[in-house]
């Protein structure tokens, strides 16, 4: 395996470094609910997945029974 004969100074290390930043992500907004969401995704508002304006989804709420 290779081995670097001598240390990268931190200048060389941060110039490459550049060109990495954090991005902020697009946000789409439901034209049903009106919820901001990333594209391509689904989300969920008030117990309902939404995907592309409609109803994927719905959260059933399970009850347990004590006996």
């Amino acid at each position: 395996m290779a081995h670097p004969k001598r240390r990268q100074s931190s200048t060389r290390r941060d110039k490459r470094r550049t060109h990495y930043k954090a991005v902020v992500p697009q946000l789409a907004k439901d034209a049903t609910t009106g919820e901001h969401h990333l594209y391509h995704r689904a989300h969920w508002h008030e117990g309902k997945l939404y995907y592309r304006g409609k109803v994927v989804l719905e959260k059933t709420v399970e009850t347990t029974e004590e006996n």
